[in-house]
Parts: C-alpha cells; sequence; structure tokens
C-alpha cells in the first residue's frame, strides 16, 4: 500500500506562509507529478511528505496513518535527488545496499536485493564502480536503485532529470515510467518542467504560490484548465491568451475576439486558443479572416511555429502549422482562422468559463489551404 492523503497541509518560515493549506489524495500505485514555476511549494511539499520540512499545520497521512511526527525512517517513503548524493568512496553496489546496512540487513540478504535491483533497472555491470566513473544518466540509475533496495510504500523524486541533457532527460523519463509500470509502487515526482509532467503522470497537481490550482489528469488539464494560470502553464508552445479590446481598438483586435467567440462569453476578459488550433491561410485578394504579420517563422521539421504580429494585440500570437508548401516569410502578412469552440474563456478572476464543446477538441495541427 502507499496511499498518500495531505490535509489542509502549511508550511511557514518566520511570518512568510508558503504552503497554504493543501488537501490531496494521492492513490495507491499511482503515478502523481507536482509541476508548477520555481518558488511554488512543489518541492517544500515533497519535503514534508519525506519527513525533511517541518509540518506546521493540518495532516500529512501515509496508509490512513498520521505520519506528522514519524521520523523519516519510520514512514515508507525512499527519496530520490537532484544531486544523486551518492557516497563518492563506496561502489555502486555499497551506495545500493547501504540503508540496508545500517537497518541491519544480513550481507547475503543484501547482496541479492542489490542484484534484483540493478537486474531491473540494467545496471549489473555497473556495481563495481564508483560514482566518479559513472555518466549522469547511470548516477541517477544508481540513485534510484538505491531507493528501490528499500522496498518502501512511496518513491519521491525531487526533480531527478534537471542535471542531464535534453536527449538523456528523454531516455530517463522513459525507463521511470517502465519502472512505474514494473514495479506498481506509488510515486510523487517534483518537476517544473511540464513536458515532464504531460508525458509521465497519470495524474498532475498543478502548484502555484503555496496552493494547488488544479489537479486531473494530464488531458483533462490540457482541455478544460480551471483558469488562465493553468492554460498558460501547460502546454508547448504556450497557449495564446487575448485580452477583450475595447470599442477603441483597431480593428483587427476586434476581429480576433470575434473569431474566438468572445459574443458567446459577455463575463470573458481573455479568451484562449492552443496554438494548434490557430490556422493560417495566404493573404489572397479574396481570403477571409483576421490579418497579421510574421514575425518568426521557426521550421522544426514535422511542424512549423508561427509568431504572428495582429494590430491592437500586445502579444505575439503562435500558430503550429503541419508542414505545407505556403510561403512562410517574415514581414509577410496572412490571414487568420479558427474555429470558436476550440477556444478557451476566462473570467475578469482568470477562472475559466463554460466550454462552447460538450466533448473537447481532439488536438493536431490546424493546416487550412
Amino acid at each position: 500500500m502507499g496511499q498518500v492523503t495531505l490535509r489542509g497541509l502549511r508550511k511557514r518560515y518566520g511570518e512568510n506562509e508558503v504552503i497554504q493549506g493543501i488537501d490531496l489524495e494521492v492513490r495507491d500505485g499511482e503515478f502523481m507529478v507536482f509541476v508548477g514555476p520555481s518558488g511554488c511549494g512543489k518541492s517544500t511539499t515533497l519535503r514534508m511528505i519525506a519527513g525533511l520540512e517541518e509540518i506546521n499545520g493540518g495532516e500529512l497521512l501515509i496508509d490512513g496513518v498520521r505520519a506528522n511526527e514519524q521520523r523519516p525512517a519510520d514512514r515508507g517513503a525512499a527519496m530520490v535527488f537532484q544531486s544523486y548524493a551518492l557516497y563518492p568512496h563506496m561502489t555502486v553496489a555499497e551506495n545500493m545496499g547501504f540503508a540496508l546496512k545500517m537497518a541491519g540487513v544480513r550481507r547475503a540478504e543484501r547482496d541479492e536485493q542489490v542484484r534484483r535491483t540493478a537486474e531491473i533497472l540494467r545496471i549489473t555491470d555497473l556495481l563495481d564502480r564508483t560514482p566518479r566513473q559513472l555518466s549522469g544518466g547511470q548516477r541517477q540509475r544508481v540513485a534510484i536503485g538505491r531507493a528501490i533496495v528499500r522496498k518502501p510504500k512511496v518513491f519521491l523524486f525531487d526533480e531527478p532529470l534537471s542535471n542531464l541533457d535534453a536527449a538523456l532527460r528523454v531516455d530517463m523519463r522513459i525507463e521511470l515510467t517502465r519502472l512505474h509500470q514494473q514495479l506498481g509502487t506509488t510515486m510523487i515526482y517534483v518537476t517544473h518542467d511540464q513536458v515532464e509532467a504531460m508525458t509521465m503522470g497519470d495524474r498532475i497537481a498543478v502548484f502555484h504560490q503555496g496552493r494547488i490550482e488544479q489537479v486531473g489528469t494530464p488531458m483533462s488539464l490540457y482541455r478544460q484548465p480551471a483558469n488562465a494560470f493553468v492554460a498558460g502553464f501547460l502546454g508547448a508552445p504556450r497557449i495564446n491568451l487575448i485580452e477583450r479590446p475595447n470599442a477603441a481598438a483597431p480593428a483587427a483586435a476586434r476581429q480576433l475576439w470575434d473569431l474566438l467567440g468572445g459574443a458567446h462569453w459577455p463575463g470573458a476578459m481573455r479568451l484562449g486558443l492552443r496554438p494548434e488550433h490557430l490556422g493560417v491561410q495566404g493573404d489572397t485578394p479574396d481570403a477571409t479572416g483576421v490579418s497579421a504579420t510574421i514575425a518568426l517563422a521557426e521550421h522544426l521539421g514535422d511542424v512549423s511555429l508561427l509568431h504572428l504580429q495582429v494590430e491592437g494585440v500586445p502579444d505575439l500570437l503562435t500558430a503550429k502549422l503541419a508542414m505545407t508548401a505556403m510561403p512562410l516569410r517574415v514581414g509577410e502578412r496572412v490571414r487568420l482562422k479558427a474555429h470558436a469552440p476550440d477556444a478557451l474563456a476566462f473570467d475578469q478572476q482568470a477562472r475559466a468559463l463554460p466550454s462552447l464543446l460538450s466533448e473537447p477538441a481532439a488536438s493536431g495541427p490546424t493546416v487550412y489551404a
């Protein structure tokens, strides 16, 4: 079992309350991801679960047992740190078995558990090496192995891939997902990288300023964000957010608002449209849509990202397009197309308003001939 329950959890440093009453249920066997910008409280919350930070209010329950005052070693949680924290003078095998040695586990049993864990992580050939002889990815596997041998109820990962290069991060994301499927143990994973969150988590908790803004599956948060912060944080490229224009705004800004269905939400102060739902066509004499100018074109192989300036709209809009024969040159004028049901709307408090769709729109690059 590995159910983790947070009830009104709070943390203060002096007068500064950095965790402001968090409620969350992490299910047994779930891969839960805590995501949010730097300083939002996600790592502090993880350290409170681990017992590395004092809890100033609320309750932490692990498998229904209050753990607020339990020693870290008694909570049944194992933590993997960003820095690996391996003992440089020990071999891989010694690092992995150290906690078992301190717990009084016999040598033969300890060696067997280390061997089985090394097989799971595919690092058997590294057991006699020291950390300085390992690559970053290998060190991270050893750090994970040191946690696995303890057979914890809950694995806690604090940005474990942030020191790795981009290609190795992708490989390790796959490895961690495979490991979770193989072990079936509860995992709580902290990251500021929304791509990691979207690709790894069964559910995601989005943190902001010491609170949880929304909890849900990756696609439910992407398609039905509770507010503008969640909509803006999840998704790459970022969602286009357009402020309600006033009556004196240039015609193009007002046309864009109308194109996205602004009239359907009288209380909307901002509309959002994902880049894959913003279409582009040439500015021919018979073309319709909102006039825009290409400020930057990024060609990424299978897709192109166009950054577009609409008169009266302060921020550039981004369109994500499948490769097309249409010329996409900086400074060229184009016409923007969109379907109002794909748009999201937010009120004055940045809360999401009801969608125009009964079912979320399927994601995918939109191309207009």
